[in-house]
């Protein structure tokens, strides 16, 4: 009976040690969702590491009845100063536990966005369409220009692969967007850019337009 109870005790601490342990370890990331339904993609979820490495993943709803919906999942990047702000904003703020909705103003719907934390000094999340709190709107117009630019890249594939001549008007909107930074971090769409700037078979408009785009976004070293 003794030893049994001895045995008993090692396991139950064998197990609290691992759980501190893995508590202790756990990474430092900043999820962030938006849902709306009236547009493509319905979902859409950052996930960023304290190191810049993340996933991006969305949920596009099938356009006819008798098509599938599509989903992605891309890994990304992400380099400061957002990625500096966006961790010491969250940790500034409670690890966004907080009630964040500003619900006195009157604002047109965006979307519901989700700012989460999860790290090993603390977690948090808070839900909002506009939030009270000036930074979190910030950082959340930021991650959206993040989005903007990976949401630009499915399309891109996509068309790289279905309708090369809907390429030029595309990436002449990559353009626009990302010189008014309404689409940020576009160093994370360098591959189908690559791509499609080696592709002879796109015209060569739309070549150069995805070589000037993959020179800003990844500089000469």
């Amino acid at each position: 009976m003794k030893i049994t109870a001895i045995f008993l005790g090692l396991i139950l601490a064998g197990s609290a040690c691992a759980q501190g342990e893995s508590i202790q370890t756990q990474r430092a990331h900043v999820r962030f969702t938006v849902k709306d339904a009236q547009v493509q993609p319905a979902v859409y979820s950052l996930e960023i590491y304290e190191d810049g490495s993340g996933n991006f993943t969305a949920s596009y709803m099938a356009s006819t009845s008798d098509a599938a919906g599509q989903h992605v999942d891309e890994a990304i990047h992400i380099h400061g100063p957002l990625l500096e702000q966006l961790f010491r904003t969250a940790r500034a703020h409670h690890f966004f536990a907080f009630e964040c909705e500003d619900s006195r103003r009157r604002v047109a719907y965006s979307g519901m966005k989700t700012m989460a934390y999860t790290g090993p000094d603390g977690a948090g999340s808070c839900t909002f369409n506009y939030s009270r709190d000036q930074w979190l709107n910030q950082i959340s117009d930021e991650l959206i220009g993040v989005s903007c630019t990976l949401e630009f890249g499915v399309r891109l594939k996509q068309e790289h692969q279905y309708d090369r001549l809907a390429l030029d008007g595309e990436l002449a909107s990559l353009e626009d967007a990302v010189r008014d930074r309404r689409a940020l971090e576009p160093q994370n769409i360098a591959p189908v850019l690559q791509a499609i700037a080696a592709d002879d078979a796109v015209m060569k408009r739309a070549r150069a337009r995805a070589q000037t785009l993959l020179s800003e976004a990844v500089p000469a070293r």
